[in-house]
């Protein structure tokens, strides 16, 4: 990947395309290629809707090449959901393309003058920008339909739905997966905001013509990267938990433990979860059948496969396998049992547009407020059109938990620096708390997966209901998650690397007989401080201070049951996680 695509919205007569050589960019893939132009090119104070934000489309340093699980994509510009540093990472095929198109990065720079909508047409020949007035208000399903039936089947789309348009900060970014569905998101953060503030519907990209790209060091990287995949396959959690239940397996281990949110964060199990659980979603998607149910990969070259389809009881497609935080945010956390309406509700979010833990979190809250009752599955979807068709409430709705609980007067809102939580309760998996705390993203569990030490044994074991070594832990989970993002690596590749040494430095020595620049693992952690130091920054000049890194007070003051237990890392450890 030798270049950029900046597209200037603000031109006279609608947008402008130029390619640029990468500069000092060279090097970059991923979270480090977006947060390094965000930090650089983005004034830190800027409104996140204005001209001066920017909003990076990146697939990792790996992407497009013969490298297992590289296909992921980063989307960075500053947050209208935080107002800080944000990057946004998704599954699907773009990653995959434009790498082999040779983009580094699409950079969005500028507002339009007027409401005009564009589409952007990338391929081998370069860039055609033309008018998506036949796309205005469309949702992601019915916007690609009408692009696949113009650019054919073997393109990868990057569009915004109706909440985007709307510029809504629970907004997300769809990518099409092997199937051209709109189900692979960069969800967290409003980054579909800044795309629709752009006046872009639409990015289609095409590497018909195009080949793979090739590693320096071919033979040492078909070596690695054989290793590699041998490594994730023989993992009990890469090779066999997650593409047997998918994400989802998770929810009757999380919900054991005392860590599994319910009913907006009141206690930390859930008495339906079995209902909804990883193991029943798997036997119900067997039962049902259909191409791809139980197991499927978000892109071409995944080797752990851990999502699936899900189709109704009358064989009909409704979306892809909801995902472990899908299935909690809009199962237990607003007390609803019934897969068929968790799964309608994530195909509302997917065509709306919507971060569908965000939106989750948003309902429980609601919810709270009284405008459903707990365990309504009609009511959550009657709230979530709302979102869907902008009404006044939709509108409070689809900018998030923070906002609603604002409007509504609601206490218990579970958010850090107005991000929503994710399915997993601070109190009981502490290493998380921290990581939620202190992740220059907002809470995010991406960020530092300390659920994987804290719970599942992996890579060590830190007890997850005290607070002991809890900060040192999403410390180094953060630093190397920070480097993986880079990569355009899935992060659950975690699992394995963390437990297998062999497969760690068969990654090591993959990325270094691809890029021929030979890796040590402490450059690994130097990449990963490098990218934290950037957004760190970056928050930091956009007025972020040290109160900004805690977790809302009732975390520390309500007991959660089953283990009657707070979050009990001082605020005065949390304030040593950059220390190094």
């Amino acid at each position: 990947m030798d270049k950029i695509l900046r597209i200037d919205t603000s031109a006279p007569g609608g947008p402008v395309a130029r390619t640029d050589a990468l500069g000092t960019y060279a090097g970059l893939g991923g979270r480090a290629m977006t947060s390094a132009v965000v930090a650089r090119e983005v004034p830190p104070a800027c409104h996140p809707l204005g001209a001066d934000n920017k909003l990076v489309i990146a697939p990792g340093l790996l992407s497009g090449s013969a490298a297992a699980i590289s296909g992921r994509l980063s989307v960075g510009c500053k947050s209208p959901l935080t107002g800080g540093i944000k990057e946004s990472n998704s599954g699907g095929q773009a990653a995959q393309v434009m790498g082999r198109l040779g983009y580094a990065a699409i950079i969005l720079e500028g507002i339009p003058t007027n409401d005009a909508l564009y589409k952007v047409f990338i391929n081998k020949d370069g860039v055609t920008i033309e008018s998506a007035a036949d796309l205005k208000g469309l949702g992601n399903y019915a916007t690609v339909e009408k692009l696949a039936a113009q650019y054919g089947e073997k393109v990868a789309f990057i569009t915004i739905g109706q909440a985007g348009e709307m510029k809504m900060s629970a907004a997300s970014v769809a990518i099409t997966d092997m199937e051209q569905r709109p189900t692979r998101h960069a969800g967290r953060g409003g980054v579909g905001a800044v795309m629709g503030s752009k006046g872009i519907k639409a990015i289609i990209v095409d590497d018909n013509g195009c080949s793979m790209r090739s590693p320096a060091d071919p033979e040492k990287f078909k070596a690695a990267n054989k290793a590699f995949a041998e490594g994730l396959r023989k993992h009990p959690v890469t090779g066999e938990g997650l593409p047997t239940f998918g994400t989802n397996v998770l929810t009757n281990v999380v919900n054991e433990a005392g860590g599994y949110p319910t009913n907006n964060f009141k206690t930390g199990q859930f008495d339906g979860a079995s209902e909804i659980s990883g193991e029943t979603q798997a036997a119900l998607e067997n039962q049902r059948g259909g191409d791809g149910s139980a197991t499927h990969g978000c892109h071409r070259g995944c080797v752990i496969r851990c999502s699936g389809t899900f189709y109704d009881k009358n064989g009909n497609y409704v979306t892809k396998q909801p995902e472990y935080e899908t299935v909690w945010a809009h199962g237990g956390n607003c007390g609803i049992s019934d897969l068929d309406v968790i799964a309608l509700l994530d195909r509302m979010d997917d065509d709306f547009g919507l971060d569908t833990i965000e939106m989750g979190a948003t309902i429980g809250v609601a919810m709270d407020a009284g405008l459903a009752k707990f365990g309504d599955g009609q009511g959550a979807i009657k709230l979530l059109q709302e979102v869907g068709d902008g009404t006044p409430l939709g509108r409070i709705l689809g900018n998030g938990a923070a906002v609603t609980g604002q409007v509504f007067g609601v206490e218990r809102v579970p958010v850090v620096k107005r991000q929503s939580m994710p399915a997993y309760d601070p109190r009981a998996v502490q290493g998380i708390g921290v990581t939620y705390a202190t992740t220059t993203m907002g809470a995010d569990h991406t960020a530092g997966y300390a659920v994987a030490t804290n719970l599942l044994g992996v890579g060590g074991s830190v007890d997850a209901l005290k607070p002991e070594g809890q900060v040192e832990l999403s410390r180094n989970l953060q630093i190397a998650t920070a480097a993986i993002d880079a990569t355009g690596m899935c992060l659950f590749i975690a699992f394995a690397i963390l437990d297998q040494p062999d497969t760690f430095n068969a990654l090591v020595d993959l990325i270094g007989a691809f890029t021929g620049q030979p890796l040590t693992a402490d450059d690994v952690t130097a990449l990963g401080k490098s990218i934290l130091t950037n957004e760190r920054n970056f928050n930091t000049a956009a007025g972020f201070t040290a109160k900004d890194d805690r977790l809302p007070d009732y975390f520390k003051k309500e007991a959660l049951a089953p283990h009657n237990v707070t979050f009990g890392v001082s605020d005065e450890e949390l304030d040593t996680l950059y220390n190094w």
